[in-house]
C-alpha cells in the first residue's frame, strides 16, 4: 500500500509494459501510476512531480536508461529506482546495484515479484522519509504547532521533549503506541498528534479493555443487515468512522489473543470484513495505541503476540508519571482551581506556595486525573477563605489512608525586604528582589517561582530576560 501519496513512476518504451504493470500496481492497492515512455521526459517531471518510487528500463531509445539512473540518482537522490530490463547479464546488474538502483528485476517479471520489489521501495522510501523528518524536529529548538497541545498543562522539560517527538512522528504514517501510567494524559496526547497530523478524517477514540471477543469484531468492523439475531440493520464499525483520521486503541494491553489476531489482520492487509460479509472493506485509518501495561513484560508471558507489538510500536512514547515531574504541580493545581471554580459556581480561592510544596511530596498513583480529582473535592467541601496545604493534607489522610507526619509544614521563611542604596527601593528594585527570592525558593525552576509569583511562567520569562539585560 503506498501511503505518500505520490505517484509510483513506470518508465519504459513499451506501451505494452506501461499498461500490464501499472495494472499490476493498481489492483495492489498501490494508488496513483505514471506512465512515460520518453526518458528525456523524466527528469523534467520529476523536477514537477516529486514520485514515490520510479521503475526504469535500460534499452530505450534517446537517453539510455544507465543514463538516466544516474541522472535520477544525482538530482533526485531521495526516490527509490527499480530498475527492469531484459538484460539479463550480472555484470550489468552490480553495475547498476553500484550507480545506486534499490532493486533489479528481469523481464519478464512475476506479478507477486514485482508488487514486491515495489512495495520493499516504498518502504525503504518511508522510513528514509521519517529519518529526515525526525532528525529535523529533533535537533530543533521549542515546539512549532504549541496549540495542538494547548490541553495538556506542562513546563516540565520531559514533555516538552515528548511534544518534539510528537510533532516529528505526527505526519508519517507508522502506528503510535503511548505507554504511561493511569492519569496521565495519553488520550490527550494521541488527540494532540492527530490535530498535527492534518488529517481530514475524525479522532474517534475506544477502550478495547471493555470489548469481549464478539464484541470486539462488531465495535470494529461493524455488520451486515442479518449478520446474527438483531442485527436489524446495518452497522458501520469505528474504523470506518475513523476513516481517514485516527483510530486511537486505548488500553491495548488487555486485548484477548483472539481479537490480537483479528487487528494484526487490519494492519497487516489494510482491510476488514464486516461481519455477515464476504467482501471486504480498505481501511486508511491510522491506529494510535496506548497502554499502561508493559508489553514486553506481556510478550514474555506470552499474553500479547509479538507480531502485533512490533505492528503497533512503529513509534513509542512513554509518558512520566507526575511524581517525576512535580514542577508541573504549581500550574495544574491553578489550572483545576481555575476549572472546579467555574464548574462550582465559586470564586476561586487564593492559595499559598506552601500547598504546592506539600503536594509535591505526594506520590500521585493516579497521577494528573487524581489531582483534579482531589482539587474538585477540596473546593466541593471548602466553604470561604483561602485554601491551605491543611486542607489537602487533611483530604489525604482521609481519604487515601495516608499518614500525616508524611506533610509537615514548611518552615515560613521571612522575607527581610532591602532598603537598597540607603534609599527607598524603586519598583523596579522590589520586582527585581522579589523575582531573585522566588527564584531562590523555586531552586531555580521558572514554573513554581512563576507560581509564588501570581503570574505565567512566559510573564516571568520575559522579566528575567529585562533583568539580566540590566544587570
Amino acid at each position: 500500500m503506498n501511503d505518500h501519496g505520490l505517484p509510483i513512476l513506470l518508465v519504459d518504451d513499451e506501451e505494452e509494459i506501461l499498461l500490464n504493470y501499472g495494472m499490476f500496481l493498481r489492483y495492489a492497492g498501490m494508488g496513483r501510476v505514471l506512465s512515460i515512455c520518453d526518458g528525456r521526459k523524466v527528469l523534467p517531471l520529476l523536477g514537477e512531480q516529486d514520485a514515490a518510487v520510479v521503475v526504469l528500463d535500460l534499452i530505450m531509445p534517446h537517453l539510455p536508461g544507465k543514463e538516466l539512473l544516474a541522472g535520477i540518482r544525482s538530482e533526485f537522490p531521495h526516490i527509490p529506482v527499480i530498475v527492469m530490463t531484459a538484460v539479463n547479464e550480472l555484470d550489468v546488474a552490480v553495475e547498476c546495484m553500484k550507480a545506486g538502483a534499490f532493486d533489479y528485476l528481469v523481464k519478464p517479471v512475476d506479478r507477486s515479484r514485482f508488487v514486491s520489489s515495489v512495495e520493499k521501495a516504498l518502504k525503504f522510501r518511508e522510513l528514509n522519509d521519517e529519518v529526515s523528518y525526525l532528525k529535523h524536529h529533533m535537533l530543533a529548538d521549542g515546539i512549532e504547532r504549541e496549540d495542538a497541545f494547548s490541553s495538556i498543562i506542562t513546563n516540565s522539560p520531559k514533555m516538552l521533549a515528548i511534544f518534539r517527538y510528537a510533532e516529528a512522528v505526527a505526519k508519517t504514517q507508522r502506528p503510535v503506541c503511548i505507554v504511561g501510567e493511569t492519569g496521565v494524559g495519553k488520550e490527550l496526547l494521541a488527540e494532540a498528534i492527530f490535530i498535527l497530523s492534518d488529517l481530514k478524517g475524525e479522532f474517534v477514540p475506544v477502550n478495547v479493555a471493555g470489548l469481549d471477543d464478539a464484541i470486539f469484531p462488531d465495535t470494529l468492523f461493524g455488520h451486515k443487515k442479518g449478520a446474527f439475531t438483531g442485527a436489524e440493520s446495518e452497522r458501520a464499525g469505528l474504523i470506518e468512522r475513523a476513516s481517514g483520521g485516527v483510530l486511537l486503541l486505548d488500553e491495548i494491553g488487555d486485548l484477548s489473543e483472539t481479537s490480537q489476531v483479528k487487528l494484526l489482520r487490519l494492519l497487516e492487509e489494510h482491510k476488514y470484513y464486516p461481519i455477515g460479509s464476504d467482501v471486504p472493506k480498505k481501511s486508511d485509518a491510522r491506529i494510535i495505541t496506548s497502554t499502561n501495561k508493559d508489553l514486553e513484560e506481556a510478550m514474555a508471558r506470552g499474553t500479547f503476540r509479538k507480531d502485533l507489538y512490533y505492528r503497533l510500536c512503529g513509534h513509542s512514547i512513554h509518558v512520566p508519571p507526575l511524581r517525576e515531574r512535580t514542577e508541573d504541580i504549581p500550574l495544574l493545581l491553578d489550572h483545576f482551581l481555575e476549572q472546579a471554580s467555574a464548574s462550582l459556581s465559586k470564586e476561586k480561592p487564593l492559595h499559598s506556595d506552601r500547598t504546592a510544596s506539600m503536594l509535591s511530596t505526594y506520590h500521585f498513583p493516579g497521577n494528573v486525573r487524581e489531582l483534579q480529582a482531589m482539587v474538585y473535592d477540596v473546593m466541593t467541601r471548602r466553604r470561604s477563605g483561602a485554601l491551605t496545604a491543611g486542607d489537602f493534607r487533611d483530604y489525604l489522610t482521609q481519604n487515601k489512608g495516608v499518614r500525616e507526619d508524611l506533610f509537615p509544614d514548611p518552615p515560613e521563611e521571612p522575607v527581610i525586604w532591602p532598603r537598597i542604596s540607603g534609599k527607598f527601593p524603586t519598583l523596579k528594585e522590589l520586582e527585581d528582589f522579589a523575582i531573585t527570592e522566588a527564584m531562590a525558593r523555586a531552586q531555580g525552576k521558572q514554573a513554581t517561582a512563576a507560581s509564588l509569583l501570581g503570574i505565567t511562567r512566559q510573564a516571568l520569562n520575559r522579566r528575567l530576560l529585562r533583568k539580566s539585560k540590566r544587570e
